[in-house]
């Protein structure tokens, strides 16, 4: 064997290498197809993989036994031989029967998108709370896999030995499986009851969560409000942990929670983990829902969070601040006059873009740029004004006198 060029080495680990595999059919076009694969990339660096090729097929839907086409499958098990690729990752969930049929054919570690998001997940986790939802999570996606993993110890033919181990070990694991299952569910409730009682002592103070899509901006803006030292990182999933701030603008105070991000094709079951979070978007009078306005995609990604905190978090009657983050990184490449296809998101200058669906928002949406400090103040008058109506509400007796200082003193 060679020597390892330290080059490669991150925090003592060769770094592994890795093909990404997507599919283009009838409900994914090419473009999206490509987006996906672009987003999956990043995924994969965030979990430490340099990525080296990504691989597409156009088909009418996912194969059953092996994802993509018997002749694209050779395709992919060809390149990693030759280039010595560690993972192969996909784009989708793949079934037990998918992964096993795919691995005997590449001879390389494969992983589906949840995989990796929950290899991530469990990389970023810092406090006790946050790797207790990622272990459930974990396991919630491992149970119902363990079939797959056991194929090696059923019975594939007739014969003494070959049918009884195999069985037994998936029950054995099973078990073992759904009581750690129970555990952490109880151990998390036990924990929520704790948060629950934490947010009841807060008081009567308005309540306001950051939400947004994965890697916008959301600890950077919550570092710039609060004055803290949030960990933010140009990476997916930088925070998982819920943070919460005691922020005050003009004498009035308010609690600023930091939220895990969300991300296309989150599992549900990981959606479902992190309840805490979750909580701290229902018991929030405001949302300030922050977007990378930079992202080509940034409107799709508004759909995502939008669609997810009406499911999953019931959010859909609160009180919303659209903050359109990372001006700074919008780009605008001017139209060819000749130039006769349809206009693209990069076709139009940012002045224009807020003339579009942004301006029905009747004042509710600000454009900044959280790192470099860019229309704050803009920002904080819109929060200011929507956390005092909150406490108007709240609080009419010393909302008056409050209006009344202010009048005397003006």
């Amino acid at each position: 064997m060679g020597l390892i060029d330290d080059s490669k080495r991150v925090n003592d680990f060769v770094e592994e290498t890795a093909v990404l595999v997507g599919l283009i059919t009838p409900q994914q076009n090419e473009s999206k197809a490509k987006e996906y694969l672009d987003e999956l990339e990043f995924l994969a660096t965030t979990a430490g993989a340099t990525t080296v090729k990504k691989f597409t097929q156009r088909c009418d839907s996912p194969n059953s036994t092996s994802f993509v086409g018997k002749g694209k499958l050779e395709e992919i098990a060809n390149y990693v031989e030759e280039n010595e690729i560690d993972l192969v990752v996909f784009d989708d969930d793949l079934t037990p029967k998918q992964t096993y049929n795919i691995e005997k054919v590449v001879k390389a570690k494969v992983l589906d998108r949840t995989t990796l998001i929950l290899d991530i997940f469990a990389k970023r986790a810092q406090t006790a709370n946050a790797k207790m939802q990622v272990e459930l999570a974990q396991y919630q996606y491992l149970l119902p896999r363990l079939a797959g993993m056991w194929t090696h110890l059923e019975r594939q033919r007739g014969g003494i030995g070959m049918r009884g181990p195999g069985e037994a070990q998936i029950e054995t694991d099973r078990r073992i499986i759904k009581t750690k299952i129970s555990l952490l569910k109880e151990k998390l409730v036990a924990w929520d009851k704790q948060k629950t009682i934490q947010r009841k002592n807060r008081g009567k103070l308005t309540r306001i969560a950051l939400v947004g899509y994965t890697n916008v901006g959301k600890s950077t803006l919550m570092n710039v409000l609060s004055k803290s030292d949030v960990f933010a990182e140009n990476k997916l999933f930088a925070t998982l942990d819920t943070t919460c701030r005691k922020v005050v603008i003009e004498n009035l105070p308010f609690l600023l929670t930091d939220t895990v991000g969300f991300i296309r094709k989150l599992p549900h079951h990981l959606v479902e983990s992190f309840k805490t979070t979750l909580d701290e978007v229902r018991d929030s009078d405001i949302l300030v829902h922050v977007v990378d306005i930079s992202h080509p995609q940034f409107e799709e990604q508004v759909e995502v969070v939008n669609k997810t905190l009406q499911e999953v978090c019931d959010a859909g009657d609160k009180e919303m601040i659209m903050v359109f983050n990372k001006v700074d990184q919008f780009s605008y490449v001017p139209k060819d006059e000749d130039d006769l296809t349809p206009r693209l998101r990069e076709n139009i200058p940012l002045d224009e873009l807020k003339e579009t669906w942004m301006a029905r928002m009747a004042g509710n949406c600000v454009f900044i740029s959280a790192k470099y400090n860019q229309n704050m103040e803009e920002l904080k008058d819109l929060v200011y004004r929507k956390a005092k109506q909150v406490h108007a509400q709240r609080f009419p007796y010393n909302d008056f006198l409050y209006q009344t200082y202010e009048d005397l003193e003006g």
